[in-house]
């Protein structure tokens, strides 16, 4: 499979930026398992692409994605997949274990309904950017299923604390976009026609780091969350450190501010 040869995802690049859209708009871009089969081979590619540096993820039309595709998941005629034994369950999970694990960084842009496992794919990325339109909800205990899926169980209450984690999952409430600024789920709101924009300035910022400074930031930031104790966060940074430090690109960052010019990263 190539990236060009995608049927329910599309690709664009512009230089050190890949925009991946979920691309099923007449279906609100709801999830099924040719999308799945795609997104984990995109975030795969990702691990050994070193000019890809920042991913934007959005959905097109007028949705970001209204979760699983629940008619086509009710086709018995169409088989399943293995998913280290747990069918299209593990197969679907998968995929937030490799949005994390990828070294770019993802901005997610959400306009209209992210629900279920399109909440989650906005709580996987790192950056959230919301439309005035965005409404989002952890769609599935309104299926008679448990609201910890997906991912949403480790990621929510990490965001937005144990109480409001709690409130959105056990009612599977909708939280519109301001609410989402004003509980921190977002970093900011903006009108829908600014969507893009918006996150592509996150994008250009965050380019100006150097190529390992940004991964090794991403990679720094996903063990702290989880680290026991405060030395073992700081021992990673240690480490994530040292090895950026010995690169020719620190010299030339260091270089740049003493000159008070932009630096010239060259590193991959």
């Amino acid at each position: 499979m190539q990236v060009d040869q995608y049927e329910t995802l599309s690709v664009e690049r512009h230089g050190a930026v890949d925009t991946l859209w979920l691309d099923r708009p007449d279906a609100l871009n709801a999830i099924t398992t040719p999308m799945v089969t795609e997104l984990r081979h995109y975030f795969d590619h990702l691990l050994e692409n070193d000019q890809t540096r920042v991913v934007l993820m959005g959905g097109r039309g007028k949705a970001f994605c209204a979760g699983l595709d629940i008619k086509a998941a009710s086709d018995s005629s169409v088989p399943r997949p293995f998913g280290a034994g747990m069918g299209f369950q593990g197969y679907l999970a998968e995929v937030y274990v490799k949005m994390r694990r990828c070294p770019q960084p993802i901005i997610s842009m959400i306009q209209g309904p992210a629900c279920g496992g399109g909440f989650a794919f906005a709580l996987a990325s790192d950056v959230r950017i919301a439309a005035e339109t965005a409404k989002m909800n952890a769609a599935f205990i309104k299926l008679g299923l448990s609201a910890c899926d997906m991912g949403t169980s480790y990621f929510l209450p990490r965001l937005v604390g144990t109480s409001i984690a709690s409130e959105l999952m056990l009612t599977g409430k909708f939280i519109d976009a301001q609410r989402c600024l004003r509980t921190n789920l977002v970093s900011e709101v903006v009108p829908e026609t600014e969507l893009l924009a918006t996150a592509q300035g996150y994008a250009d910022e965050m380019l100006l780091a150097s190529p390992m400074g940004l991964r090794l930031t991403k990679d720094g930031l996903n063990v702290a969350i989880d680290a026991p104790g405060l030395e073992a966060a700081i021992a990673v940074e240690n480490r994530n450190q040292l090895l950026c430090s010995r690169t020719e690109d620190a010299k030339e960052g260091m270089r740049a501010f003493i000159e008070k010019r932009p630096p010239v990263y060259r590193g991959r």
